[in-house]
């Protein structure tokens, strides 16, 4: 997969950005949103962690994370939720939530109440201790997570620089699931975290270590498929038969007549 990460283009939309790291987000969320190798209809999700002053002139840990309704690839400053970092990381820490009760606690813990709802997946973002993240459901990586032995195939391509989780639904319950097993991880050593059937996620404190960390574990796994001839399509000779118009033209007879022409 080609890295489409260009220094002068991140340094324009920094730079046009109120906030720039804000600016760099939304730079390498279109990159990866332009490419359907690893999203499509919409799908995936980015964030940065990044401090603010607030009305009192305190400074504030704020979370941006894509907005509900937004597609990577246009998406804007303002299609980021601004939500509190600290109160979404707090919500992992509870035994259980439901989904409403979720939606509720994310809707309140935004310092915009005319910014679009946080991602369902905003607390995940928050529990993992870096400035950037990237998600993405990736064609090549969950092409393989979903084949037979697909969990040991992924393992043995990363080995312990991705974290493999078994599928859970996104949500707090997969926030949950991250947070109980990265309690004791050390994060300097992972370049991603992979949960089965569903997508990748990478991280980095720059916007392009998160980035390089996607393009290079997806190219990878698109490495190893085409090693396997996996992107290979099969091709049979095939000559038509005169009996094959013969039987079409019987079939649509047959067809016209059913329907009454």
């Amino acid at each position: 997969m080609q890295n489409l990460w260009d220094d002068e283009e991140a340094a324009r939309y920094a730079s046009a950005a109120d906030n720039p790291e804000l600016g760099l987000r939304v730079y390498t969320s279109r990159l990866l949103g332009s490419n359907p190798g690893l999203v499509l209809h919409g799908g995936g999700n980015t964030s940065v962690k990044s401090s603010v002053t607030n009305l009192f002139g305190e400074q504030e840990q704020i979370l941006y994370v894509k907005g509900s309704g937004w597609d990577l690839a246009t998406i804007l400053a303002e299609g980021f939720s601004p939500a509190r970092l600290d109160v979404l990381a707090r919500l992992a820490e509870l035994p259980a939530m439901t989904d409403t009760a979720m939606a509720r606690e994310l809707k309140a813990s935004m310092i915009d109440p005319g910014a679009p709802s946080p991602s369902v997946e905003a607390i995940l973002h928050a529990i993992i201790p870096a400035k950037f993240v990237d998600h993405t459901h990736t064609d090549a990586v969950v092409g393989i997570s979903n084949t037979p032995d697909g969990e040991q195939r992924i393992r043995d391509l990363y080995g312990d620089r991705v974290l493999v989780l078994p599928y859970v639904m996104p949500g707090f319950v997969l926030a949950k699931q991250v947070y109980e097993m990265t309690r004791e991880t050390d994060w300097s050593s992972l370049a991603g975290i992979m949960l089965m059937h569903h997508g990748l996620f990478t991280f980095g404190d720059d916007a392009r270590t998160s980035y390089d960390n996607m393009i290079s574990l997806v190219s990878e796994a698109e490495a190893l498929l085409l090693a396997q001839g996996a992107l290979e399509v099969a091709r049979v000779p095939y000559q038509p038969e005169a009996e094959d118009f013969i039987a079409l033209a019987s079939m649509r007879r047959a067809v016209g007549e059913a329907a009454g022409r």
